[in-house]
């Protein structure tokens, strides 16, 4: 490990808007806030909104900087990576910011029930190969229904075809409300020709205006940004969409090519 990682994993350490929790930790008994973020971090009564997988942090201290009223978790289980938000948030000094790291498999053992009110999920990993692993796969969002308000709102924001292509098939599979969805994020935005009632509002249009480290430079390739919104009812009993998707060719670039799949499920 460098030296510049162990640094950051002391720093870490010291940080009061950072909870370390990987499985060793949790494996040992229940998260002690669970249920009670507002009451014992926040000291508020506002909504909490998650970012899952948030990488380096832009889009939870974005947020929070936009909405002092709302709080909000950003999850990821790379320290160095939470780190620099981490710091971010302390230096801006951000109440209204915290960070857990650990693994998202067990994110259901951090936030009791109707604790979430929506979630977001930023250019998480496709996982191509495994469908469990899929942030927005039947798997994760029957999690996501333990902790998330009825009818919760769940954002995806992504580059990759493939993760944009099975959500709207699994969305569509268990007819689950779409509030927005477009293939081209920033295509659409100053598009003239879109029908009124296709046009994202102003409120959603200024948050995803952030742009993360990924994002910019998937952007200066030319690849399209798509995000879709969509709620989460409790009454829905999930299935997983039995289809087989293209994959995503760019993401092998230059990379050794292990398998002849072209598809996946």
């Amino acid at each position: 490990m460098s030296k510049g990682k162990l640094e950051k994993f002391a720093a870490l350490e010291t940080f009061k808007n950072v909870f370390q929790c990987p499985f060793s930790v949790i494996s040992q008994g229940a998260f002690d806030m669970k249920g009670k973020w507002r009451e014992q971090y926040f000291h508020n009564d506002n909504p909490i909104v998650l970012e899952l997988g948030c990488g380096k942090g832009e889009y939870t201290v974005g947020l929070a900087c936009k909405y002092p009223e709302i709080n909000f978790i950003g999850v990821d289980i790379k320290g160095a990576r939470i780190y620099t938000g981490a710091k971010q948030a302390l230096e801006q000094e951000l109440d209204n910011v915290a960070f857990l790291r650990t693994s998202i498999e067990f994110i259901d053992r951090f936030f009791a029930k109707d604790e979430v009110q929506e979630i977001w999920l930023t250019f998480s990993d496709p996982q191509m190969k495994n469908v469990h692993k899929r942030l927005t796969s039947t798997f994760f969002m029957n999690r996501y229904k333990q902790f998330l308000v009825d009818g919760g709102i769940v954002h995806l924001k992504t580059d990759s075809n493939f993760l944009f292509t099975y959500t709207t098939y699994m969305v569509s599979s268990n007819n689950l409300p779409v509030l927005y969805r477009t293939e081209d994020l920033y295509g659409n935005e100053h598009n003239e020709k879109v029908e009124a009632e296709e046009k994202i509002d102003d409120k959603t249009l200024e948050i995803l205006s952030i742009h993360t480290y990924y994002e910019k430079q998937w952007i200066e390739r030319g690849l399209n940004i798509k995000y879709m919104k969509f709620t989460l009812p409790h009454n829905v009993s999930l299935i997983e969409p039995n289809i087989e998707i293209e994959l995503d060719e760019y993401r092998s670039y230059k990379r050794f090519k292990r398998s002849g799949l072209e598809k996946s499920k």
